[in-house]
């Protein structure tokens, strides 16, 4: 028993001293696995998607993959200019954003840790336009920006090890592990699976991303609306809405943050 009080006081000392802030929300985030190490590796992991010859998974579609980088561009833009001017240039210093399409029927995308984005065709009939896609790019960024994939890893890390012996993922192989599981490298094209509470800071710090790259942040009601009849139709739910919240709560939640996110849209 003794014992067992020991390891949680340890547990809660680590998770406490192991605590880093969100930019743009303000919220201490659980930072056990270093995001650098995250980044490595996610590079590694997405040339791979990228290269695999027996996938051919990268778009054709001229049009189509320059719109995708096109507003990635705007976006990636927008928020490294934010990051520098107020004092988190440090953390996405090593970041080399990277766009494209992926050929794919899925309704999905995902950001990697360091800037790698994925966007699916699948979804671009639901994002119907430029601001439709920067809502999803905006929200997927946010992801990254806001360390959710290291977070979720400290999370999984603490509640494995108990905090007994500060267990937190120290090899290339751990971290690679994490990657190709959570973007379903070298298997099925897949997404890391959020909590309900990352995915409503996503589409928090996604409105505001999206309005600082120029796109009027209140068209994301628009693409969420289609998302959910999307949703609807489909025998499952999209991949892009596997942990999702439910359709109300999240458009309800965009209608309150709105105002926050139109001080940063500049038409």
């Amino acid at each position: 028993m003794k014992k067992m009080m020991i390891m949680g006081i340890a547990t809660c000392l680590l998770a406490i001293s192991s605590c880093s802030t969100v930019p743009l929300t303000g919220r201490s985030r659980l930072s056990l696995v270093d995001d650098s190490a995250l980044q490595q590796q996610a590079a590694i992991g997405y040339q791979q998607l990228l290269s695999d010859p027996t996938t051919k998974v990268v778009s054709t579609n001229s049009a189509n993959t320059q719109m995708v980088k096109r507003v990635g561009a705007k976006i990636s833009a927008a928020v490294t200019q934010y990051m520098n001017q107020n004092g988190f240039g440090e953390q996405i210093r090593n970041y080399k954003w990277e766009f494209n399409l992926i050929e794919s029927k899925e309704i999905n995308a995902w950001c990697m840790p360091g800037g790698k984005v994925a966007i699916y065709t699948g979804i671009l009939p639901v994002t119907k336009d430029e601001a439709g896609l920067a809502t999803v790019m905006g929200h997927e960024i946010a992801h990254a920006i806001a360390q959710h994939s290291a977070e979720r890893a400290s999370q999984m890390q603490l509640a494995q090890v108990g905090g007994a012996a500060v267990g937190v993922a120290s090899s290339n192989s751990k971290y690679a592990d994490y990657i190709n599981a959570a973007y379903g490298i070298g298997g099925q094209l897949t997404i890391l699976k959020y909590g309900r509470s990352q995915e409503l800071e996503a589409d928090k710090m996604g409105l505001s991303f999206m309005a600082m790259a120029g796109y009027n942040p209140n068209t994301a009601i628009g693409f969420w609306q289609r998302m959910a009849q999307a949703s609807a139709s489909a025998q499952k739910p999209p991949a892009f809405l596997s942990t999702h919240p439910t359709d109300e709560a999240r458009i309800a939640q965009i209608q309150r943050d709105l105002p926050a996110a139109m001080k940063y849209y500049k038409k």
